[in-house]
Order: structure tokens, then sequence, then C-alpha cells
């Protein structure tokens, strides 16, 4: 096997899985979902890109390999569209592949963090009432919420969102 083919292999065999995870929840169809995990690695292969961030790269590479194939599949249906639907399509392939990213990086805090992030961004309950829910302090509550944010930041960082 050819060194080539042999690194191909290998970034194939490393981040697989977490790719597959990720385009699932942005494509209901397997197949497509698997064609869109090879054209990211081939396509990340090609790049040469850089290892230290290798994973964000992956996931921000997908990311546009599934626009691009929305878009092309909403080519073919719609043979004669106006741009502006097709940019308001395109925004909302973005919006959804943006909330699946934030789901990912949700999963990867500890429940602590998750929970509090839930809390108040997402429930939009303040530090006094998500103490009450979640049942601690509420300056457990503003700590947690202090340390769930620079944690997010970095799984943000790692998976290749920018700010």
């Amino acid at each position: 096997m050819p060194m080539e083919d042999e690194a191909v292999t290998q970034l194939y065999r490393d981040h697989a899985v977490a790719l597959r995870r990720f385009v699932l929840a942005a494509m209901s169809n397997p197949d497509q979902a698997e064609d869109v995990v090879q054209e990211t690695i081939l396509r990340v292969w090609r790049r040469g890109a850089d290892p230290e961030n290798l994973r964000g790269y992956l996931y921000q590479t997908a990311r546009h390999v599934i626009i691009d194939e929305y878009r092309r599949r909403s080519r073919r249906v719609k043979e004669s569209g106006e741009p502006e639907e097709e940019l308001a399509a395109a925004d909302q392939v973005d919006q959804l592949l943006l909330r699946v990213l934030m789901e990912e990086a949700l999963r990867r805090l500890s429940p602590e963090h998750r929970n509090v992030i839930l809390a108040l961004y997402y429930q939009r309950l303040t530090a006094a009432d998500a103490a009450k829910a979640l049942k601690i302090p509420l300056g457990t509550v503003k700590s947690r919420a202090f340390y769930a944010v620079r944690a997010l930041r970095a799984v943000l960082d790692e998976m290749g969102v920018e700010p």
C-alpha cells in the first residue's frame, strides 16, 4: 500500500466515527453521510491540514461539504429558482449545522457545566432561578457558568468554530 493510501486510511480510521456522528445529525441519509465523510477526509488530506487542530479542521470542512451537497441538490431539484431563495435555504442549512456543532460541543462538557449553560443560556433563567432549578448554591452557579463558558470555548475552538 503506498504511503498516501496509508495516510488517508489512518485519517479515516482516526476520525471517521466522530465525523459520521456529526454529519448524520445534519443529514438523514446514511449513504449521503458516508459520502460526505469520505469527501471531507479526502479534502483535508489533499490540503495537508495542521495536525494541531485537525479535528476542528475536519468538522469545518465537513460543514462546507454538507453545504456544497445541499446546494448541488437544490440546483438539480429547482431548475429555475430565485437566488434569494437559494441564499435563504443555504442560511437554514448553515444554521442547522451550527446547531449540530453546538449540540456536539455541549455533549463534550461535564454534566455540571452543561446543565448550567442550558439553564442560563437556553432556558434563559437568572442565576438565582438556575440555582433553585439545579438545587445548588448561587455562587456555585456563577462559578460553574464562568468555567463552563471557558470549557465550551475550548471545545468549539477544537472543533474549528470561529468566534
